[in-house]
C-alpha cells in the first residue's frame, strides 16, 4: 500500500480520511499519499439548442488556487512524518475522475471518508463513498471517524461462494498481513440462508484450509439481518476493520439487490475495507 489516493472536498470526513492515509503511507516503505480534488462544473444551458457556456479561464484557476492553500494548511498540520503527498485539481465528474487517476497514477488503495446516506437518497442516490466502491479497480478504505491505534481484529464476513474469491483472498491476506492482526472468518446465520453450525462450520474450516489462512478463528454469529448482525459481530470481537468483497452491481440490478458493503459503508462507525470482485475471475 505505497501508492494511496485520498478524494478529498477538504469536508471532516475527507481531513479525516487523510489523517488516515498519512498513518498508513508512513508504515509503507516509500508510502506516497495523493489527494484529488474535483470540481464538477454543472452544465449550463442558454436554451436547448444553444451549447454549453464555459466556465472562465480565471474563475477554474481561482477555485484550483484556493484548494492548493488549503492542501498546504492541512498537510502541514497534519503531516508529522514528512509522508510525501501531492495534490491535483481537476475538473469532471467526481467517479470518472478518480477512476481516471487511480488507472494512471498506479494507486493501489483509495482512503476516504463517508457522510453517510440513508432513506431514498441511499436508494436512488447513495454517498460518493458508496458509488467508489461500487466502481473502483483497487481495494477501497472508508471511514466515518478518524482512527487512531493499531488495527488488531478484522472481520471477513464469508458468502462461502465458490467462485470470485482468489483474488479477494489474497488481497485479504495482504491487509491481514499488513496490520499484523487476528482475521475473524464469519459466516452470518440468517432465517433466509440458515444452515446448521455442524455443516457452516466444516465450510468454513475447509475454506481457511483451501486458502492456507494463519492467525484466524472461524465463527458463525446469529442474527435476523446480514447488516446487524456483521456490525454485531464486529463490536462483539473489538474488530476494527470490516473487510468485504461486492460484485458491484450497477443500475437496476443494484436498486433490486443491493450491496450489502455499500450499505454496510453508510452505516456502520467501523473502517470498512472492500474490493470488488469480478464475475470472469
Amino acid at each position: 500500500m505505497k501508492k494511496i489516493l485520498v478524494p478529498c472536498d477538504f469536508s471532516k470526513p475527507a481531513v479525516q480520511a487523510f489523517r488516515y492515509a498519512l498513518d498508513i503511507a508512513a508504515q509503507s516503505s516509500n508510502g506516497f499519499v495523493h489527494l484529488l480534488y474535483v470540481v464538477e462544473i454543472p452544465v449550463i444551458n442558454d436554451s436547448m439548442l444553444m451549447p454549453v457556456v464555459p466556465f472562465e479561464d480565471g474563475l477554474l484557476e481561482e477555485i484550483k488556487q484556493k484548494m492548493l492553500r488549503e492542501f498546504t494548511k492541512m498537510n502541514d498540520k497534519y503531516n508529522k512524518d514528512s509522508v510525501k503527498t501531492s495534490i491535483e485539481v481537476q475538473f469532471g465528474r467526481p467517479a470518472e475522475m478518480i477512476q481516471s487517476y487511480v488507472a494512471n497514477n498506479g494507486i493501489e488503495l483509495i482512503i476516504m471518508g463517508s457522510h453517510g446516506a440513508k432513506g431514498a437518497k441511499e436508494l436512488f442516490i447513495g454517498s460518493n463513498a458508496e458509488r467508489v466502491v461500487r466502481n473502483s479497480s483497487v481495494p477501497v478504505i472508508v471511514l466515518n471517524n478518524y482512527f487512531k491505534g493499531p488495527i488488531k481484529n478484522i472481520v471477513f464476513p464469508n458468502t462461502l461462494e465458490t467462485e470470485n474469491q482468489e483474488s479477494l483472498v489474497q488481497r485479504v491476506k495482504v491487509l491481514q498481513n499488513f496490520f499484523k492482526a487476528h482475521l475473524h472468518i464469519v459466516w452470518i446465520n440468517t432465517p433466509i440462508n440458515f444452515t446448521s453450525d455442524t455443516i457452516t462450520l466444516a465450510r468454513l474450516n475447509a475454506f481457511a484450509k483451501r486458502f492456507q489462512f494463519k492467525d484466524y478463528s472461524v465463527n458463525v454469529f446469529n442474527h435476523l439481518s446480514p447488516e446487524e448482525g456483521i456490525i454485531e459481530f464486529a463490536n462483539a470481537v473489538d474488530g476494527s476493520l470490516i473487510a468485504m468483497g461486492t460484485h458491484g452491481r450497477k443500475g437496476f440490478a443494484h436498486i433490486m439487490h443491493g450491496s450489502l458493503t455499500e450499505s454496510l459503508v453508510n452505516h456502520t462507525d467501523k473502517i470498512v475495507w472492500s474490493y470488488v470482485t469480478k464475475d470472469n475471475e
